[in-house]
C-alpha cells in the first residue's frame, strides 16, 4: 500500500471511531450472519414523560443466546418525531449482554406528554425495524384514550390473526394480561413449538423467540406502547406462588423454574420494573396513569397466592379450606398496596389489569353450587376485602380487564358477595384469547339457560378468539369485543360481536 493511501484510509477511520467511540470501546464489531432484530421492536409502560423501548438481538432465534456469540453489544437507539426520522429528539447507546439475553431495555425521559414519537435500533450490520408509541397526557389532562387488551396466544393452537387486527387499532395502549407463551407443548393444531416442557432458562428463552418471530405479534408490539403483566403459562399451569400445578416439585426447585422464567419473560418485554435480589421474587406490580382520565393497577394475581383449595378444580362449595379468612390471591403486601392506592382521591376511572375472573360464576344448576379454584371465586375472603375496598372508595367508577379464560364474559361486580342484595359497584369486561383453544365457537361449555338464570351478574358470553378495545372517555367507557371466526387458518376477518358502555358514577353496565 502506497504511504498516501495509507494515511487517507487511517483518516477516515479515525474520524469514523470519534463518531462512536463506546461502539468499538466496549466490544469488538459483531459478526452477525442473519438479521439481529428477527424479535422485533416493542415500547412499553409509558408515563408523561418517558417510555421503556425494548429489543432483543436474535439473529437465530431457536439457537442458544439467539444465535449471539461472544462479548457484549453496544446498540444505538433513536427517538423522532417522524418516521422519517428527520427532526431525532433522543439518541444513546445501549449494552446488550449476554447475562441477560442479548436484550435492550432503554427507559428514554425527556419526552413530551400525549405526543406520537417513532423509534429504532441500529447496529453497524442492520438497523431495526420502526416502532410507533404515544406517551401519556400530562397529570391535568384527560384526553379520551383508547385501551386495548387480550391475552392467552398458545402458539400451537392458532396463528395469532388478532394481532395482525389489533395492530391496526390505533390503541394508544395495549395491555397483556397474561398467557404470553405456553410452558408445555405437543398439542399442535396449526404450528409446533421447536421445544418439549420448558423449565430452564435457555428453554424459556427459546420459547419466547419462537412466540416473537410471528409477524403479527411484531407488527402489534410496534404499533403502540404495551403494558404487561402475566399469568400462570409463563411459568406452569395453575402454579400457585412455589406451588407448581402437579405438586411434583420441591419448593427450591419452583424457585429455580421461576428464576428461569420471570428473567426470560423480563427479557422479552418491554417493562420499567424495579430490580430484584432474585430473579424468582421479582416484583411486577405498578401504577400507570394516563393524564387525569384513568389510573391502571397492573395486579400479580400468581406469585403470592395460597394454594387453590380442595384439589383445584370445579368442586361444589363449601370444601376444605376453601373459605379461610387468611386465603389471599394477592399477598398481603399488593393487597394493601392497591387499598391503600384507592383510598388516595383519583378523579378518573380506576382500572385493575387482572388476570383471573373477579365475577363469581356458580356453574351448577339447582342448588348446588360449584365455582372454580383458581379465580377469584376460589378465594371467597380476598374477594369480599377486594370488593368492599372498591364499594367504599371507588365505586361506580372502577372497572376490571380480565384474560385467562379464553373466552368473552360481561359481568357487574358487587360491593361484596356474603349479602346477596350488595349494590354493583364495578364492571369486569373478560377478554378472550389470542389463539389458545383454537377456532373456538359462540358459546362455551357450561353456558346455558339454567346457568344464565343463576348468574344475573353476567350480561353476556362469547367463546370465539380477539381482543377487547375500551374507548376510555371522561364520563363514560365504552368496550367492544373484537372476534374472529378462524385462527387455524390465515385470513380471518375482525368484526365487533358486542358493545357495551359504563357510565361514570352510575350503577350498572348497558348494552349498545
Amino acid at each position: 500500500m502506497r504511504r498516501r493511501d495509507f494515511l487517507a484510509d487511517l483518516a477516515r477511520m479515525s474520524c469514523f471511531c470519534a463518531g462512536v467511540p463506546n461502539l468499538w470501546r466496549v466490544t469488538a464489531r459483531p459478526l452477525l450472519a442473519d438479521d439481529p432484530f428477527t424479535l422485533g421492536v416493542a415500547s412499553g409502560d409509558p408515563t408523561s414523560t418517558s417510555v421503556v423501548l425494548w429489543t432483543r438481538l436474535a439473529p437465530r432465534p431457536l439457537d442458544p443466546d439467539g444465535g449471539m456469540t461472544g462479548p457484549r453489544v453496544v446498540v444505538a437507539w433513536e427517538v423522532a418525531d417522524d418516521e422519517g426520522f428527520a427532526k431525532v429528539v433522543r439518541t444513546g447507546r445501549a449494552t446488550a449482554a449476554p447475562e441477560l439475553g442479548f436484550s435492550i431495555h432503554v427507559d428514554v425521559t425527556g419526552l413530551q406528554p400525549g405526543r406520537v414519537y417513532f423509534y429504532r435500533f441500529t447496529l453497524p450490520d442492520g438497523q431495526s425495524p420502526v416502532g410507533r408509541l404515544r406517551t401519556a397526557p400530562a397529570a391535568d389532562a384527560a384526553a379520551p384514550m383508547r385501551l386495548a387488551f387480550a391475552s392467552c396466544q398458545h402458539f400451537e393452537q392458532g396463528l395469532y390473526t388478532a394481532h395482525e387486527h389489533l395492530a391496526r387499532e390505533d390503541a394508544d395502549l395495549i395491555a397483556h394480561l397474561g398467557d404470553y407463551i405456553y410452558e408445555y407443548a405437543g398439542v399442535e393444531r396449526v404450528r409446533k413449538y421447536a421445544t418439549t416442557e420448558v423449565r430452564t432458562l435457555d428453554d424459556y428463552r427459546i420459547r419466547y423467540a419462537q412466540t416473537k418471530t410471528d409477524p403479527a405479534l411484531k407488527a402489534a408490539h410496534a404499533a403502540s406502547p404495551w403494558i404487561v403483566t402475566w399469568d400462570d403459562h409463563e411459568v406452569d399451569n395453575n402454579y400457585a406462588g412455589l406451588i407448581g400445578e402437579n405438586g411434583m416439585e420441591s419448593e427450591e426447585q419452583m424457585r429455580l423454574r421461576r428464576a428461569a422464567a420471570y428473567q426470560a419473560w423480563w427479557e422479552h418485554q418491554p417493562v420499567r420494573v424495579p430490580r430484584a435480589k432474585s430473579w424468582a421474587d421479582l416484583n411486577i406490580t405498578r401504577r400507570l396513569d394516563w393524564g387525569a382520565l384513568a389510573r391502571i393497577w397492573m395486579l400479580d394475581t400468581r406469585q403470592y397466592r395460597s394454594d387453590q383449595a380442595c384439589g383445584d378444580g370445579n368442586p361444589i362449595v363449601p370444601c376444605g379450606d376453601w373459605a379461610g379468612p387468611a386465603r389471599t390471591l394477592l399477598g398481603a403486601e399488593q393487597e394493601r398496596w392497591l387499598f391503600e392506592g384507592l383510598v388516595r382521591p383519583h378523579r378518573g376511572w380506576t382500572v385493575l389489569a387482572n388476570q383471573v375472573r373477579m365475577a363469581p360464576f356458580d356453574n351448577a344448576p339447582g342448588a348446588d353450587r360449584r365455582v372454580s379454584m383458581d379465580q377469584w371465586s376460589g378465594y371467597p375472603a380476598a374477594l369480599e376485602r377486594l370488593s368492599r375496598a372498591i364499594a367504599k372508595h371507588a365505586a361506580n367508577r372502577t372497572i376490571a380487564i380480565t384474560g385467562d379464560i379464553h373466552s368473552n364474559w360481561v359481568n357487574e361486580l358487587r360491593g361484596g358477595y356474603e349479602r346477596p342484595d350488595a349494590p354493583v359497584v364495578a364492571a369486569e369486561f373478560v377478554g378472550t384469547s389470542i389463539s389458545s383453544g383454537g377456532d373456538g365457537q359462540d358459546a362455551g361449555g357450561g353456558w346455558n339457560a339454567k346457568t344464565r338464570a343463576e348468574n344475573p351478574d353476567t350480561k353476556w358470553h362469547n367463546a370465539r378468539r380477539g381482543y377487547v378495545v375500551c374507548e376510555i372517555a371522561a364520563g363514560e367507557t365504552r368496550a367492544h369485543y373484537r372476534t374472529v371466526p378462524f385462527v387455524t387458518k390465515p385470513g380471518a376477518p375482525i368484526h365487533t360481536a358486542s358493545s357495551w358502555r359504563v357510565e361514570l358514577g352510575r350503577s350498572g353496565i348497558d348494552r349498545i
